[in-house]
């Protein structure tokens, strides 16, 4: 039997994590920030300006090359994608599933959204619609 924790640790053993503050340099250097928090915890908390909103359950689909529900930023495999969850613990899990679909540049930020607000990087208010904007085609 498998525990979530053992799931978890699975899924950072084959990540390089990254600490907020280098999320943040390569973001501005054009590697994808993409926040999977449902939209009650962006409006509560606020967004990092510049991130793509994809909420959890539309993750493979919006990113996944092959897909015919991806985003214009999922041009390849190559993709650099670093997932944002509220606490780095989802996005340690959803990292290893974009893993899975060759995305091997994938990762998660350490502590999630709320080291990255801690850390003092770039917060703005609001809620952004899923997809960034405008809404982009469901799966």
């Amino acid at each position: 039997m498998t525990t979530v924790d053992d799931l978890l640790a699975a899924a950072r053993a084959r990540l390089q994590r990254v600490a907020p503050a280098q999320a943040a340099a390569e973001h501005a250097g054009g590697a994808l920030l993409v926040d999977i928090r449902p939209a009650w915890q962006r409006a509560r908390d606020g967004e990092v300006p510049g991130s793509l909103v994809v909420e959890r359950n539309h993750l493979e689909w919006r990113l996944d090359p092959a897909s015919g529900a991806r985003l214009p930023e999922a041009v390849d495999h190559d993709v650099r994608v670093l997932v944002l969850c509220e606490e780095g613990y989802t996005s340690s899990l959803a990292a290893a599933a974009l893993h899975d679909l060759g995305l091997h540049r994938a990762t998660d930020v350490e502590g999630g959204f709320a080291a990255w607000a801690r850390a003092g990087l770039p917060v703005r208010p609001g809620a952004t619609p899923v997809g960034g904007s405008p809404v982009h085609a469901r799966p």
